[in-house]
């Protein structure tokens, strides 16, 4: 990509705005990081400290007064103000990418893609984990028709963590949209719909274990997709033993996989993307096979493809440009929400929602 660079103001500089966006906006062709949003003096001071060319802004609103200045808006801040925030930004005529989940309901995500396409502007979910490299590989074995007729799909993003850690994503206000439904579900919840299709009936369990802990720390999802497919989804923080990533079982073989994507740690560690971005060991590499137990090395090893979140950006770029299509759409975010809300119901009313 030639020209001048596509000027980012980025709001919000936690966990999210400074592991994944800020650099990955950093590191891509075509985009510049013009300002960061935060009223914390210490982030303030990090965000300089890392980008030293960076502005440094206290509030949203003074982005939107030189939206003029600006080509992106990038929304890494607390789930609840991401509709506020994104409503503001496309209002002010500026192209948009809200971190997941978009909104707190599918209602709320399908109006912020109307006024987006009312107004003729990118609306973009950032669902990085469509980039994990596990994920990379189990859609290729999909495609390529390696597992046979996929009858189950397990997925599990399993944590140990006895202690809550505390902070809006574990209130128990529902205000702010925290707890694990809403944050690691939405990343299960949306692997599950780009592999295997729409959903049609949903089952949940979603419990508080930790003392002290005030929304779910422990939940399944049950999907049953239009395709037959059903998706069993785990996310926990309650986990002593971690299970596999993936359990894929199909009429001909299984791929299992264990271990997260690098590419979360390499980032907090203060990596950058280069030639080399989202390798894994072989040894950590998944099997595929029938009638055998990966962990007496049954099956045949699968080279697992480099993780690319740096991808997603690209992909925004190349939209922006007029190049490529919106990597992810807020109505397909909307159809996860969809499947979110249902659990959430179901877990509730203890029922099998139908969508």
């Amino acid at each position: 990509m030639t020209g001048t660079p596509l000027r980012v103001g980025l709001i919000g500089y936690g966990l999210a705005g400074s592991v994944f966006h800020a650099p990955l906006i950093a590191a891509t062709e075509g985009l510049a990081l013009d300002t960061v949003v935060t009223s914390n003096p210490e982030r303030q001071e990090q965000a300089r400290a890392e980008f030293p060319d960076v502005r440094v802004a206290d509030t949203p609103e003074e982005l939107f007064d030189r939206a003029d200045a600006l080509d992106l808006i990038v929304i890494a801040s607390p789930n609840k103000t991401h509709v506020p925030l994104a409503t503001a930004a496309l209002k002010a005529g500026l192209p948009v990418v809200v971190d997941k989940p978009v909104a707190g309901t599918a209602a709320e995500a399908r109006e912020l893609a109307a006024l987006a396409e009312e107004r003729g502007l990118l609306l973009s979910v950032f669902q990085n984990r469509r980039w994990d490299n596990d994920f990379l590989t189990l859609r290729k074995l999909v495609e390529d028709g390696a597992l046979g007729d996929v009858w189950r799909f397990e997925s599990r993003f399993e944590r140990w963590r006895p202690q809550p850690k505390g902070g809006w994503r574990e209130s128990g206000d529902p205000a702010e949209i925290g707890g694990l439904l809403y944050d690691l579900g939405s990343h299960v919840v949306d692997q599950a719909l780009v592999l295997f299709g729409p959903a049609t009936e949903v089952y949940a369990e979603a419990v508080v274990r930790r003392a002290g802990a005030e929304t779910d720390d422990d939940t399944f999802i049950a999907v049953t997709h239009a395709s037959g497919v059903r998706s069993h989804l785990y996310v926990s923080s309650t986990t002593a033993q971690l299970g596999p990533r993936f359990r894929v079982l199909g009429s001909l073989a299984g791929y299992v996989k264990h271990g997260l994507d690098p590419q979360e740690a390499a980032l907090r560690e203060g990596l950058r993307p280069g030639p080399a971005w989202g390798a894994e060991p072989e040894a950590l590499w998944g099997r595929i096979g029938a009638g055998q137990s990966p962990l007496t090395d049954g099956g045949d090893p699968v080279p697992t493809l480099h993780g690319d979140y740096p991808a997603y950006y690209a992909a925004v770029a190349a939209a922006l440009a007029g190049d490529g299509p919106n990597p992810v759409t807020a109505l397909e975010a909307a159809s996860a929400l969809d499947v979110l809300e249902a659990a959430r119901r179901s877990a509730h009313e203890k029922v099998t929602v139908t969508l």
